[in-house]
């Protein structure tokens, strides 16, 4: 009976001390987390004061938080009891295997670090990238997070970015246009020619310089296709691609201009 009082109060004893860790751990944590966030406005704070590129401020207050959380996570741990020296060891000897495991991340930290280094886009860019297009709205420290164009929210490895084709739609001030408009065989080119041109002068998005060029651009199967090349700013592409198409349609047909379609001439053989 002796023994079984002391085995009680050694169980409730050690309870106890298990309850008072889990408790300061339970404290350790939210007043840690409220910590990491105070510390994480204020460093942006400063970023700010500093007028930092955007996407630097996004890269460097993304790998302070990470920073952050796991010395928070330490805290905890040792406020658990174990031994944070062991906790160490034990990293160590699996650094080799959680190395092999975090390759890729690795290789898409390294990749951020070049992003930011030679800056080929920022955030507001419009980019094409390993299959993805949209627009730049967070440079971390794996990932860059594009917007599409129907509201999608993209993350791309900043290591393929790094290493792979990127195309930056936004880093020129001027883009060109080419259209291609097809006209019926036996149609008067230089008719069609006038009518595009004047589509063109009388938009005022369209550049003067360079100058738009208007050519004959193939002899098809079903068509004649007129070539048209203008430039415009980067960020009137869009509107003015799909703006010349309508009024080209309604101007066609006003004028009598006839667009082609797909035929094919059948000969009949005598008997």
């Amino acid at each position: 009976m002796e023994k079984l009082n002391e085995l009680l109060d050694s169980l409730f004893t050690w309870g106890v001390e298990i309850g008072k860790s889990i408790i300061i751990a339970a404290l350790i944590y939210i007043i840690g987390r409220y910590l990491v966030k105070l510390i994480n406005k204020l460093f942006l704070k400063v970023m700010n004061k500093r007028n930092l590129d955007p996407a630097i401020k996004s890269f460097l207050g993304s790998m302070v938080n990470i920073l952050l959380t796991i010395l928070l996570l330490i805290a905890v741990i040792s406020a658990l009891g174990i031994e944070t020296t062991s906790f160490a060891a034990l990293i160590a000897s699996a650094g080799v295997a959680i190395g092999m495991a975090l390759s890729g991340n690795l290789n898409n930290f390294a990749g951020g670090v070049m992003i930011l280094l030679f800056r080929p886009y920022k955030i507001g860019d419009f980019i094409e990238t390993t299959g993805q297009s949209g627009t730049v709205k967070e440079i971390q420290i794996f990932h860059t997070i594009l917007t599409t164009g129907d509201n999608k929210t993209v993350f791309v490895p900043n290591g393929s970015i790094s290493s792979g084709v990127l195309v930056n739609y936004s880093h020129q001030d001027m883009r060109r246009i080419e259209w291609t408009v097809g006209i019926e065989y036996g149609e008067d080119y230089e008719r069609a020619k006038t009518e595009i041109a004047k589509i063109l002068e009388a938009d005022s998005r369209v550049l003067k310089t360079p100058a738009y060029t208007i050519a004959l651009g193939q002899l098809a199967d079903s068509s004649v296709n007129i070539t048209v090349r203008a430039w415009v700013k980067s960020s009137d592409f869009g509107d003015v691609t799909v703006d010349f198409n309508k009024v080209l349609y309604a101007t066609f047909n006003e004028k009598g201009i006839s667009f082609p379609y797909p035929q094919i001439v059948v000969h009949q053989a005598k008997d």
